[in-house]
């Protein structure tokens, strides 16, 4: 098994990651309450994709928008307390974070206000309950996120 980093360790290498990821904050617009909002899909079982997905993700948060985070499929793993990725990303040599793995990127969003929720599917289709997600992890209900699906103002992204 690889080096990975400590829980603790792994918040200030998630914030490194995030200097990578956004260069500066003078181009997000910080004048009170944003009403730019995004719902971030994930469904992908593999990490480089995960992680990319949370990398993007945090930029977009760091920018002003109010995310939103469905985690479906093999993809719902990641809310599952005590779930591990096997391997950890590589990041640029540039990057002083060196590793990283998804869940910790989408848990640390989650302490910065990022709603994450599983498909109403996952659960039933899974070993889990909802009593072995992570706190605050929800479970979609197919009408509000279809609302949110269908909203022209919500970009939806898909990974």
């Amino acid at each position: 098994m690889r080096n990975t980093l400590s829980c603790t360790t792994f918040a200030a290498a998630a914030l490194s990651v995030a200097a990578f990821t956004l260069p500066t904050l003078a181009t997000a617009d910080n004048h009170g309450e944003s009403d730019d909002r995004a719902l971030m899909i994930v469904t992908s079982d593999q990490v480089q994709t995960q992680s990319m997905a949370m990398i993007l993700g945090n930029a977009m948060r760091q920018q002003g928008t109010d995310l939103h985070i469905l985690l479906c499929d093999a993809a719902g793993d990641l809310a599952v307390e005590g779930f591990e990725s096997e391997e950890a990303v590589n990041t640029p040599p540039s990057n002083p974070a060196g590793q990283i793995k998804p869940e910790g990127l989408m848990q640390m969003m989650m302490g910065e206000g990022v709603g994450v929720d599983v498909c109403a599917i996952y659960l039933p289709n899974s070993d889990y309950s909802e009593d072995d997600l992570h706190e605050g992890v929800g479970v979609a209900a197919p009408g509000p996120m279809a609302e949110m699906m269908r909203d022209p103002s919500i970009p939806v992204y898909s990974f």
